[in-house]
């Protein structure tokens, strides 16, 4: 007789494997064609027309790739411990908001109470990840 439940397990387990490596796959790809397009556009920064054009691209692709590398530290978390812990999902968060605050910045289209803002967002999520660390060492 055929275990049913087992079987579903099992192609269950094996799809998520196989997305998990896709994905993978995918990031680690994406991290690749980010920092060879950060690499060939620090000429820009060199001329003197495009210098501020050249600084923030510059900025944006690194902050594009700490965003992709804390969403794969997520998915090797979850790969490694079938969990994903909630500091490391709220770092990922915060870096995808100072990444768009940066661009924000950048447009030059901000007033003070938007700076304000986007500053208390970005530090209830550093508090909140605090508590999440700090909640962890009582487990």
């Amino acid at each position: 007789m055929i275990d049913w439940q087992n079987l579903f397990l099992k192609i269950y387990s094996n799809i998520i494997r196989i997305s998990y490596n896709l994905v993978v796959i995918i990031l680690l790809f994406v991290t690749a064609v980010i920092i060879i397009r950060t690499i060939s556009e620090l000429g820009y920064i060199i001329t003197e027309r495009t210098i501020r054009l050249g600084i923030k691209e510059l900025v944006i692709n690194i902050l594009s790739l700490i965003v992709i590398l804390e969403l794969i530290r997520a998915f090797v978390e979850y790969f490694e411990h079938h969990q994903v812990h909630m500091e490391i999902l709220i770092e990922a968060i915060i870096a995808f908001l100072i990444r768009e605050f940066m661009i924000f910045l950048f447009e030059g289209k901000f007033s003070g109470i938007d700076i304000f803002l986007w500053s208390l967002g970005i530090f209830f999520l550093v508090f909140a990840r605090g508590l999440a660390v700090f909640s962890k060492k009582f487990k």
